[in-house]
């Protein structure tokens, strides 16, 4: 039975529909992908599931019981809270019920009979709810999802209010999967994730999260990884797709290849019949003409196929760019640290040694916070390294893609800003108008949305004209910082067509991301940043790291297994060679029994019955091997005291065993 349904959705803003008659049904442990260019609704249709936004029409039902949980882009979070604290409101609910239990208990300890049963009964289906929201271990869940979203022990303690807005994004994701709801609807949850924190997204998602997932997502592998199904919104409506999104692409591009085909045949009936209207409509078969043409308009009207969106490729030839010199920038013995507000150091890099030659594509990863930017402003020269050397190659011609894009005209449109940036840059490229409008084609502006402003624009629709102007002005060494963050899946892969040799553009190019699409399709050498001063440079691409990675870490965890297996068999001899010593020296000091009256334990076994003394051997007998049972166990001994505390009983319990089995065999020999 679907946990979420939603029924003929109709939304839209104004005279532009957004949504028009969409369903959809989402089951339990669907894990679903949704796709489209940036603003085809997708927002729009999460926000609606998850009743943030309502249609103007259709509805949307909830399985009774469920719970849906959103990521909303701008979360609430109360400005006061720690972080730690921030995060644990997941659990209010279950703090709540802990509070109604211990309310039940105090009224259970004065009710009786047929209050005592329905309190026993309430406190029962409580300790059920209890469970399902969590339990009682909820500090290790708390702090191992902060950890894998990139937070450290030392940031637990900040406020809210001192987080930057990428880690108000992380907090927000981190509280939402603590809270466990049976649907998730996460709109780009991984902004603000480095590689690692991807990572983690994907196993949780995969191996811990048991319910359903709606996610929009540009992080392709993080589609491919997780996701069984792919809704794509396009031109108002969902079209579903089985499969991951790799399989999505595949089957996208047959089925618009048939819709095309489809089209262009149905066109060509179109236009012989209009062509025998034309030829015949005044002669003597003009009464069969005019009969087509009533058919025709009929066709057209209740029958014509849309034209499918075009799947067409980077069309536009990028200007050759000055060659450069064989090295482009070399490092040697390069060190970087700055100065943190509690005064301490933290090193970015220490003694990197690096060459890029010309035509090369670098890609620098690592989490956040690691020095990429410096580094690349390092090899720039736009910042002093600490030690080292650093060489720039000759007749380098750079541009750079930063973060930040102030110096954007707002009134100026996508047309005129290439214009102009062109002719900046790289005067002996100038376009004529229709180059540039060829050019805004080729990054996906088309028609209208070429005359748009760039005040008005979307941070993706931003990012693609200022990527389009920098590889059009004949740059041979192009850095790209974080270019992606704010592009859809298809304007990534233009950019990834237009980086490709067969694009155009032959230069050297330096790529910061955490797009691990991009990084494959456009670098084969890395440099591996790891936050603790650790650089490692790495001739291959992402993929290829990521098996070396893979590798390393299972080589590792084998170590740590063996080293865990000789420490457990150490300790082990080690407690049996104690367990001896105690036990012979429990012997040794033990006076030898005496058959006079003056021993009063030897006095106390003869007053005792055969029966009694073989029942308290019996029952010695069963403690000791319960205590064997308990000593085997390796987690006993993690704690030291339960486990001396074992062995001292099972010595005492040995002690007392001895005089009561010789009266027994004394009387069994009478």
């Amino acid at each position: 039975m679907p946990v979420l349904t939603a029924t003929n959705l109709y939304f839209a803003h104004g005279d532009t529909i957004i949504l028009d008659g969409v369903s959809l049904s989402i089951e339990p442990a669907d894990r679903i992908g949704l796709v489209g260019r940036n603003g085809t609704g997708k927002s729009t249709l999460m926000k609606i599931l998850g009743g943030i936004v309502k249609p103007l029409k259709g509805e949307v039902a909830l399985l009774k019981g469920c719970r849906v949980g959103y990521l909303q882009q701008d979360p609430n979070l109360d400005p006061e809270d720690t972080l730690r604290d921030a995060a644990e409101r997941a659990f209010e609910e279950l703090h709540a019920a802990h509070e109604e239990q211990h309310q039940i208990y105090d009224q259970m300890a004065h009710a009786q009979g047929h209050d005592l049963d329905k309190l026993l009964k309430k406190q029962a289906a409580l300790e059920a709810r209890i469970e399902s929201l969590g339990g009682y271990a909820i500090d290790h869940k708390i702090e191992e999802v902060l950890h894998g979203l990139g937070f450290t022990d030392a940031q637990f303690a900040l406020k809210v209010k001192q987080l930057s807005g990428g880690q108000r994004g992380r907090l927000a994701l981190a509280r939402l999967l603590l809270e466990q709801p049976d649907v998730l609807l996460l709109d780009e949850p991984t902004n603000h994730l480095d590689i690692e924190g991807r990572l983690w997204l994907e196993h949780f998602l995969n191996d811990e999260y048991k319910g359903a997932v709606l996610m929009v997502s540009h992080d392709r592998y993080l589609l491919d990884n997780v996701v069984t199904r792919i809704i794509e919104t396009e031109q108002c409506r969902l079209i579903d797709y089985p499969g991951n999104y790799g399989q999505f692409r595949e089957i996208r591009a047959q089925r618009r290849l048939t819709m095309l085909r489809a089209f262009e045949a149905q066109q060509s009936k179109f236009k012989k019949e209009e062509a025998f209207i034309r030829r015949y409509k005044a002669g003597q078969r003009a009464k069969q003409a005019r009969g087509r043409q009533s058919k025709l308009d009929r066709a057209k009207e209740s029958s014509t196929l849309e034209r499918p969106m075009e799947l067409d490729t980077f069309g536009f030839t990028l200007p050759k760019a000055p060659r450069s010199g064989d090295i482009v920038v070399a490092l040697r013995e390069a060190s970087k640290k700055y100065r943190r507000e509690d005064g301490t150091d933290k090193v970015l890099f220490d003694s990197l040694s690096l060459s890029i030659g010309r035509g090369e594509r670098w890609g620098i990863i690592g989490p956040n916070g690691a020095g990429k930017t410096t580094l690349v402003r390092c090899a720039l020269d736009e910042l002093p390294i600490d030690s080292g050397k650093l060489q720039l190659g000759a007749s380098l011609v750079i541009g750079y893609f930063r973060q930040t894009h102030e110096e954007l005209k707002a009134d100026e449109t996508v047309v005129r800003y290439l214009q102009g940036v062109i002719l900046r840059e790289a005067p002996q490229a100038a376009l004529s108008e229709q180059q540039a409008r060829d050019l805004a084609g080729a990054f996906l502006f088309s028609g209208e949305e070429q005359e748009k402003k760039l005040g008005v624009m979307s941070g993706g629709e931003r990012t693609r004209a200022v990527l389009a102007g920098l590889l059009a002005s004949a740059k041979n060494l192009i850095i790209l910082d974080e270019p992606t963050n704010h592009l859809d899946i298809e304007s990534a892969e233009r950019l990834e067509d237009a980086l490709d040799m067969e694009g155009g553009f032959e230069g050297t190019l330096i790529l910061i991301s955490h797009d691990r699409a991009l990084i494959d399709a456009t670098c084969e050498h890395l440099i591996v940043l790891d936050g603790h001063g650790g650089a490692e440079v790495f001739h291959g691409n992402y993929s290829e790291w990521a098996e070396k990675e893979r590798q390393r870490k299972r080589q590792e965890s084998a170590r740590a297994a063996e080293e865990q297996a000789r420490r457990d068999e150490q300790d082990r001899k080690r407690r049996e060679a104690e367990e001896r010593k105690k036990t012979e020296a429990a012997r040794q000091s033990r006076p030898a029994p005496r058959t006079n009256g003056s021993n009063p334990s030897a006095n106390a076994l003869a007053r005792m019955k055969t029966e009694q003394i073989e029942a308290r051997i019996e029952k010695i007998e069963t403690r000791i091997k319960q205590i064997d049972a308990e000593l085997s166990d390796p987690d006993v001994w993690r704690n030291q005291a339960k486990g001396e505390s074992l062995s001292n009983e099972r010595n005492a319990l040995a002690a007392e065993m001895e005089p009561l089995e010789f009266e027994w065999s004394r009387r069994a020999n009478e």
